[in-house]
């Protein structure tokens, strides 16, 4: 690999021990590796070569099948994240994203050269190759006895230590390449989030819905209730937004160009407050189906969350945030203003706003807004708490729905419906409104509460209205985010994405 005899004959090598109380700072630490990058460059070793070799083999194949390699040649790389030595014996650990296996330097067979050159430029957290032959030591570990190995990657900060690793939260979102890397059960999490969207994508096409791509960036935000980030197009030099939903409106478009089942998973952005059920950007999944109603939807969405907990968990029973529940059980039906009255003994369906507020006030609620669909989601938000579920939310009064077909036996109530598991709301689906006429007087009443100055009404589209009076045929619409996963991970919703957005340290 490299002339190791011309390196040592140039590299003033040096070892620093750190013990106990004599722990050097990271300035001391980094002062001492970048004197050993100088040296690897001095001696003509490149610290950041172009690539490994292409006859590399992953760490997790070496180990699995180790007969088919013993007492073979073969070269294995990874980042180091131990190193022991033992007189003329350096035993050290490689991990590479596949797992992890032990590298040996015997002075006596790797020769002086080599040998001495790792002792002193070799550092945890440096990526390195290594060829070599595969053997078992004497207490039974598979190790690659090294003849040859080069730096890929030169660390110049230390990892944190292995045992405590990152304790910090800030500092482990903000490193999070870290806390991935000392965490293997972190980033087995985020393995199977990627199981979790993949089995949705697999549920739904086997259902018959097709992909599809809508716009991110929108004239008007619709689709959802919730503030949306502000950005310009400088090209048609025009104010638009980031996207609330994950296209509904345009994939109601589609239910009118005669796709039948349509479906889309994406990113979307709300300018709203963080909690443990709340980001401003995450992944959602929306579906549209023509020809379907609420009771169509409300039985499709049982088998996804079903088939999902199955091949992402093998298992349909979890705990979460204090609740025991089981996905496979039967999902009774909630109704929105019965819940509110069966807890805190207020009709809404008779009840003033200023009866919410006090009921709010008693309660000791705070609330933001002073319209009546503020005041009821904060009421009702307050009851879904106690509700273990799984359950279906029905029932909402048309003020909290502004997309959802009203219910023909109750006209003052809607077509709408959300799965609750543990004390939250994992979903949102209606019987999509298609009728211009009342879509438009719905928009109207958004466009009182935008003008009051409430920042989360739905805006108006005027040529999703156009779009109605063509026609659209009877479709569900159904939908569901990161939420779900995080409740079942029993997790934090931020702790469930790779790189949470932090405040510049600047």
């Amino acid at each position: 690999m490299i002339n190791f005899v011309r390196a040592l004959s140039v590299v003033n090598y040096k070892v620093v021990v750190i013990i106990g109380k004599n722990m050097a700072t990271l300035e001391e630490i980094r002062k001492t590796r970048l004197e050993k990058l100088a040296a690897l460059r001095k001696a003509g070793l490149e610290p950041y070569p172009i690539s490994a070799s292409a006859d590399r083999r992953s760490l997790a194949d070496v180990a699995e099948n180790f007969s088919k390699y013993e007492k073979k040649e073969i070269v294995i790389a990874g980042r180091i994240m131990a190193i022991r030595g033992q007189g003329g014996l350096i035993f050290f650990t490689l991990q590479d994203g596949s797992g992890k296996f032990q590298g040996l330097l015997k002075k006596d067979e790797s020769g002086e050269a080599p040998f001495q050159l790792f002792a002193a430029l070799a550092d945890i957290g440096d990526f390195i190759e290594a060829g070599g032959t595969i053997f078992v030591t004497k207490r039974g570990g598979k190790t690659l006895l090294v003849k040859s190995w080069r730096i890929l990657s030169k660390s110049l900060r230390p990892l944190p230590e292995k045992w405590h690793g990152l304790q910090d939260t800030e500092a482990r979102y903000r490193h999070r390449y870290l806390d991935l890397l000392l965490n293997p059960e972190l980033k087995t999490m985020f393995a199977r989030k990627a199981a979790f969207w993949s089995a949705t994508r697999e549920f739904l096409q086997q259902q018959g819905f097709l992909e599809v791509e809508t716009p991110t960036l929108e004239i008007t935000t619709g689709g959802a209730e919730a503030r949306p980030f502000k950005t310009h197009h400088n090209d048609f030099d025009l104010d638009l937004y980031l996207r609330i939903s994950v296209g509904e409106l345009w994939q109601k478009r589609l239910m009118a160009a005669g796709f039948e089942k349509t479906f889309e998973i994406g990113r979307v952005y709300r300018n709203e407050g963080t909690s443990a059920e709340h980001l401003q950007e995450f992944t959602n999944m929306e579906f549209y189906w023509a020809y379907a109603g609420a009771k169509e939807g409300m039985k499709l969405c049982r088998e996804l969350y079903i088939a999902i907990a199955k091949k992402v968990y093998g298992k349909t029973k979890f705990e979460a945030r204090g609740f025991k529940f089981d996905l496979a059980d039967e999902w009774p039906e909630i109704d929105y203003a019965e819940e509110i009255k069966k807890q805190i003994g207020l009709d809404i369906t008779k009840a003033s706003d200023t009866e919410i507020k006090n009921k709010l006030n008693e309660l000791g609620i705070a609330y933001k807004g002073e319209n009546r669909e503020r005041l009821l989601d904060t009421l009702w938000k307050h009851c879904r708490k106690t509700i273990a579920g799984p359950a279906f939310l029905v029932g909402h009064p048309k003020i909290v729905a502004p997309l959802s077909k009203s219910n023909p036996q109750a006209p003052e109530k809607t077509e709408m419906f959300q799965p609750l598991i543990a004390g939250s709301e994992v979903g949102r689906g209606y019987s999509e409104l298609n009728d211009p006429l009342e879509q438009r007087t719905r928009f109207d009443e958004q466009k009182k509460l935008l003008a009051a100055g409430d920042e989360e009404a739905m805006m108006p589209d005027e040529e999703f209205v156009e779009m109605l009076e063509y026609g659209m045929p009877p479709a569900c619409g159904f939908g569901f985010g990161e939420r779900l996963f995080a409740i079942l991970e029993d997790k934090p919703l931020r702790e469930t994405q790779l790189f949470p957005l932090m405040r510049s340290k600047i």
